[in-house]
């Protein structure tokens, strides 16, 4: 049997920081080649991405999983109190950088694939899509995966995301959906002047005061079925201004929004510009709004997909998951397009944390609980 406690150490010892690959996909492909899958690099802008596949190009029934092996900075090592990438064990603890996130889970679904095909072949095929861009703008990462799978004829009918979902205790939490999230950069632009003759300037700093009073006291909804009410937070409010005596020339400010699938990105796009140039007009001042949508929302409803995954979960944990939509983003936004997709993975407490670690017994569960989802499948 394929160990994934071993394979997540390995992993762990492979210094994969985006962009790095770092020895961990080449790795996994050694070991998925050994077992019968077919494998194929899909390297973009520099990004590291391994496509692997067991069985018949193009079946109808493919089960695929997809996660990632780059990983954030360790920061201040000195703060470590075991090697970032050292892989320790004690006390029935693993530590290190990607040991949660999520080295540990793409071990366990490797583990679970290579043993599970290799045992019980099934009548249909396993899809493992594994990038080495996810922490950073994963722009050349799951997506240049399914830009190949569109191009080479190869289709997942559904997928499931690895990545630590359970708040604080194994099996709590499938993910079934997330909400979009978007950042927008105001500039407003006025006339600089003395501060003890404000009538000979326009002071971009009242202006801006009010705009993010505006957006920040407006109520974007009030939830939905399945999500929690849309979220804008003010991250920087920024003059860079030291004389006491001068009123900047400029002001300029940032928000973060998380939206439910009331919103699109481009409808909230449309809002904060017009608040802008409302704004601007009352002050008669000059307003800049830039936007990036990093993903939208999207939700795989409950169904034949969350009911295969929640039963093997409460199968292997004594648990029954609760169907969720909170947390941040995840590759899963670009999936969604291509085949409905869920999450389910390990205990995430300590990602991106120093010491970051993972409960040895919690590698084993997952793999099991991956082995269980992979046999009900095909039955």
């Amino acid at each position: 049997m394929t160990d994934p406690v071993r394979l997540t150490a390995e992993l762990v010892r492979c210094p994969s920081v985006t962009p790095e690959e770092g020895g961990a996909l080449v790795l996994l492909e050694e070991q998925l080649t050994d077992a019968g899958f077919e494998c194929t690099r899909v390297d973009r802008g520099g990004i590291a991405n391994l496509f692997a596949r067991w069985g018949e190009q193009g079946h109808v029934q493919t089960f695929g999983f997809n996660g990632h092996t780059d990983v954030v900075p360790v920061g201040d090592a000195a703060a470590w109190t075991k090697p970032p990438f050292g892989a320790e064990i004690h006390d029935g603890i693993l530590y290190g950088r990607g040991a949660t996130d999520m080295k540990s889970g793409v071990a366990a679904f490797a583990a679970a694939a290579i043993d599970f095909v290799r045992d019980t072949p099934p009548d249909g095929a396993v899809i493992l899509a594994i990038t080495g861009d996810e922490e950073a703008d994963a722009l050349d990462g799951t997506t240049a995966l399914l830009d190949y799978m569109d191009q080479a004829n190869e289709r997942m009918s559904v997928c499931l995301v690895g990545e630590p979902t359970c708040p604080n205790h194994m099996g709590e939490m499938i993910k079934i959906g997330r909400r979009g999230s978007m950042t927008a950069w105001f500039t407003i632009t006025g006339v600089q002047g003395h501060s003890a003759y404000p009538h000979r300037a326009k002071n971009p700093l009242p202006a801006m005061a009010r705009l993010m009073d505006r957006l920040a006291s407006h109520e974007l909804d009030q939830g939905t079925d399945h999500f929690d009410a849309s979220t804008l937070a003010v991250v920087t409010i920024d003059a860079s201004n030291p004389a006491t005596n001068v009123i900047p020339a400029q002001c300029s400010a940032t928000v973060n929004i998380r939206f439910n699938d009331t919103h699109t990105g481009a409808s909230l796009s449309d809002w904060l510009r017009s608040e802008a140039a409302r704004v601007a007009e009352e002050f008669d001042v000059e307003a800049d709004v830039r936007i990036k949508i990093s993903g939208e929302s999207f939700l795989t409803p409950p169904g034949a997909l969350s009911d295969l995954v929640a039963k093997a979960v409460e199968a292997e944990t004594g648990v029954s998951p609760e169907l969720s939509t909170t947390g941040g983003t995840s590759d899963a936004r670009f999936i969604k397009s291509h085949c409905p997709v869920v999450e389910f993975g390990l205990v995430g407490r300590t990602m991106h944390q120093v010491d970051e670690s993972v409960e040895v017994a919690q590698i084993e569960q997952l793999k099991a609980i991956y082995m269980r989802i992979l046999a009900d499948y095909f039955a």
